[in-house]
């Protein structure tokens, strides 16, 4: 599984033309691979922070647990060999509507508060994506608020 998901990636930066189920999955690991850099922007991966990418991608998705541990390896190592944040957020702008970016950010913003910290090398790197993604800067806002309100829910 995870060498078809990385072909299907690589496909995509070759431009080949996809069909549609390829396109979804190169869509989901760009997707999950920004999540990832969130993990990664402060330096300290948490196991909440973790769990909670395996939430979002579990939620947004059919896959199976298995699946979903693939996924986010693959998410890892794509994050850890990309050169710049360009080739996951133009997919997402290539493929994406306003609605389906906005709920990106609010992931990425749920991600960041999973370990009830939010460092500014997270919150630069999701106000840079939002940039990318054309997300507004009050959706960008929205978005922060309304995860740090349900983090600061108690569970």
């Amino acid at each position: 599984m995870l060498g078809s998901l990385r072909n299907l990636f690589i496909a995509q930066k070759t431009r080949l033309e996809p069909d549609a189920p390829d396109a979804a999955t190169r869509l989901e690991l760009a997707g999950a691979a920004l999540l990832f850099e969130v993990i990664k922007a402060d330096h300290e991966m948490d196991d909440r922070e973790f769990t909670s990418i395996a939430e979002v991608l579990r939620a947004g998705s059919a896959r199976n647990a298995g699946d979903i541990e693939e996924l986010i390896e693959l998410a890892r190592r794509e994050s850890g060999e990309a050169t710049s944040l360009y080739e996951f957020t133009s997919l997402i702008n290539e493929h994406c509507n306003y609605e389906e970016k906005c709920a990106l950010v609010r992931n990425m913003w749920r991600i960041a508060y999973a370990d009830s910290q939010l460092s500014k090398y997270e919150d630069h790197l999701i106000r840079k994506v939002s940039d990318l993604i054309y997300v507004s800067h009050s959706d960008f806002i929205r978005t922060k608020l309304a995860e740090k309100n349900q983090a600061a829910q108690p569970e």
